[in-house]
């Protein structure tokens, strides 16, 4: 294990290791206008949503780790504090990263970019007509986080209204995570698409209590197939099932598998922890606890 005090690595080191173990980041594409009304619009990955009431997200353009230049978005929200975050999915991708292109001061690019920019309804920045999800949003406050290159600046932005696109929503109005087809940002040039292929599900316990590691059973604990991992899903059940249910199992189930290996416990066993361990990838925790339960009923 490498361990590393940050204050001895140079800023681009430090910055690397930073964005490259922290990700996937959402990207907020912020569109802000000047003084003078030139709009402007600019991705950030530094960026995050930390309250539904207030509705609050906070992004961060964080000065040049290079020239320690601050950004044309930080600029503008310190005149005009206003924003849209608009929310990037993959269709969009290529255009959003041109537009974090070095474009000179007063370049719109939503002209640079090819996007069709929407006057918002309660403030001056548009809107990114392809974006599926735009929020209009009031700048509360800008913090500071020091003033050497590198060093981030708080943009925390209430929303005041929300724009969604109909066609990612489901059939109960809720935004669907396959058709909104997200993006997010990895380190180097590495972005990640949240797709079928990337996306599962993991039941949240918000009002359920898993049984915990320390009362799994001893042989599943010290399995040699099971990991870490495969552990935490098993010890999330609220209660084992029951014999008689593991019983009827075994026999429905995995009958042909106990009289192939009746004279082989070894292997029947570390063949049932396998088997678990299929049933777990594809979140059927149940059948998982049947099957190591059968191995000793």
């Amino acid at each position: 294990m490498l361990s590393i005090d940050p204050k001895s690595l140079p800023i681009p080191k430090l910055h690397q290791y930073l964005l490259g173990a922290i990700g996937p980041r959402p990207i907020a594409f912020a569109s802000t206008v000047d003084a003078d009304g030139n709009d402007n619009l600019a991705p950030f990955s530094f960026f995050n949503v930390f309250s539904a009431n207030p509705p609050i997200l906070i992004f961060s353009p964080a000065r040049s780790g290079r020239t320690n230049e601050t950004k044309d978005t930080y600029k503008n929200v310190k005149v005009v504090p206003e924003v849209v975050i608009n929310v990037v999915n993959y269709d969009i991708v290529h255009q959003m990263s041109l537009a974090s292109s070095p474009y000179a001061p007063g370049v719109s690019e939503f002209e640079k970019a090819g996007f069709t920019a929407l006057d918002s309804e309660l403030i001056k920045p548009k809107r990114v007509g392809e974006s599926p999800v735009q929020f209009e949003c009031k700048v509360n406050e800008v913090v500071e986080l020091g003033q050497e290159g590198g060093a981030g600046n708080l943009i925390i932005c209430e929303v005041v209204k929300i724009h969604i696109n109909e066609a990612v929503l489901d059939e109960n109005g809720s935004i669907d995570q396959h058709k909104i087809d997200l993006v997010s940002r990895m380190g180097g040039n590495w972005y990640c698409r949240a797709d079928q292929n990337s996306m599962f599900e993991i039941s949240k316990p918000i009002t359920t209590c898993g049984i915990g590691f320390d009362h799994l059973p001893a042989d599943i604990k010290s399995s040699k197939i099971l990991t870490g991992n495969d552990l935490g899903h098993l010890a999330g059940i609220e209660e084992l099932p029951n014999e008689t249910d593991v019983n009827e199992f075994k026999l429905l189930e995995l009958s042909e598998l106990f009289v192939s290996l009746e004279d082989e416990p070894e292997k029947l066993e570390q063949s049932l922890h396998l088997k678990a361990q299929e049933l777990l990838a594809n979140n059927q925790l149940k059948e998982a606890w049947l099957t190591l339960l059968a191995f000793n009923n």
